[in-house]
Parts: C-alpha cells; structure tokens; sequence
C-alpha cells in the first residue's frame, strides 16, 4: 500500500493507466456491442448459431493468450494488436452467455406474450431480452475480467507499456512492492467496472433488487 501511494503520487501512477485504458476501454466497447448483438442474433436465429457457434465454442475452450503473437505479426505491435487481444479474451464469454440467455427464455412468458397477440419484435424487446438481461450481464462482467487479463497480457507480451510496463520494470529491477502495487491497482480497478455493470443491471432490468 506504500509503494501504491508513493506511485500515485508522483504520477506514474495514472500515466500508466491512461496507456492502459486506451486499447482496454476499445476493446471492451467493440466486445460488448459486438458480444451482445451477434450472441442475440444467434439464440433468435438458428442458422446463426450454426454458423458462428462452433467458432466462439473453439475459441473459448482454446488457450487464446497463445494467439497474442500471431496478431503481433499480423498488426504489429500497436494499437491495434492491444485492442484485438482484448476482443479475442472477452468477445467469446459474452456471445456464448448472450446466446444462452436467448434461449433459455422461459416457455411460459413466451405463451404468455403470444396469448395476448403479441408481435414479434413486442416479444423480443419486452420479453425475451429482459428476461435473458441477467444472464447476458453474467456474460458482460465475466468477459470484461477476461478483457482486464488481455490487455496486461498484451501488453507483458507485445510492448512494455501501461500497467503491464510497471510490472515487468519493477520485476526486472526486484522493486516487489510496486510491481505488486501494480497488479492490485489493475485488479481494482477490474473489480470496479465489474461493480459498475452490475448497478446498470439492477437499474435498467431488476427493479426487484434495486434497494428500497
């Protein structure tokens, strides 16, 4: 905790979190907007999950930190390949969890809509997503803490910058301290974001567990 304050207060600190959070928060939005369209489109459409199921099954049982030097060698060693490895940890936990959530929508509120002659999009949109809304946002706070360990593994593995450049300095030079205080501060800050979906959760979609 020491050496946490004395980093952030000379600074070194939040310049290696505005490195970090570049390709992170990218990353994440593409994953999260992506993620979710493509795992919805997929548990409404059969052929979709033909089509793009066995990928993101193969992908998410594949060991994907292994794929951090091919897109090395096919982006280089910017921006680019930072925010693709965050795509390739998370993407594949919110589109299998989206998808699940589709179709795992109970029989009964299904029946229910129909019964009252309820158009197809009326379904989907007040229906079938608020009823999948927890287990899509399962998947968003699972592929987020994927997205964190991507980008410090991004950036362990293709350049020395951010949050990752303080661990593997402070490792290179024994100063365990700050490399520790680094890691704490990249998992609190995951933990932070994580808290964060879980508030828009209960506010768009559970108002039973909004606190009274």
């Amino acid at each position: 905790m020491k050496a946490l304050f004395e980093m952030a207060q000379d600074g070194s600190l939040f310049v290696a979190f505005g490195k970090t959070l570049e390709p992170l928060v990218i990353g994440l939005l593409i994953s999260i907007f992506i993620g979710v369209s493509l795992g919805v489109f997929m548990g409404l459409k059969d052929y979709a999950e033909w089509l793009f199921g066995p990928i993101f099954i193969v992908a998410q049982a594949a060991p994907l930190a292994a794929l951090i030097p091919v897109l090395t060698f096919a982006y280089g060693i910017g921006l680019v390949s930072k925010v693709l490895t965050v795509c390739v940890m998370a993407m594949p936990v919110i589109v299998l969890n989206a998808l699940g959530a589709i179709r795992n929508t109970p029989t009964s509120l299904l029946e229910m809509c129909a019964s009252f002659l309820g158009a197809r999009h009326q379904t989907i949109i007040k229906i079938i997503l608020p009823a999948a809304s927890p287990l899509i946002f399962v998947g968003l706070r699972l592929g987020c803490a994927a997205g964190f360990i991507g980008i410090i593994l991004a950036e362990l593995l293709i350049t020395p910058t951010g949050i990752g450049d303080l661990i593997s300095y402070n490792q290179s030079v024994a100063d365990y301290p700050k490399m520790y205080a680094a890691i704490f501060s990249i998992i609190f800050a995951s933990v932070l974001f994580i808290e964060f979906l879980e508030l828009i959760e209960m506010s768009l979609f559970r108002p039973e567990k909004r606190a009274i």
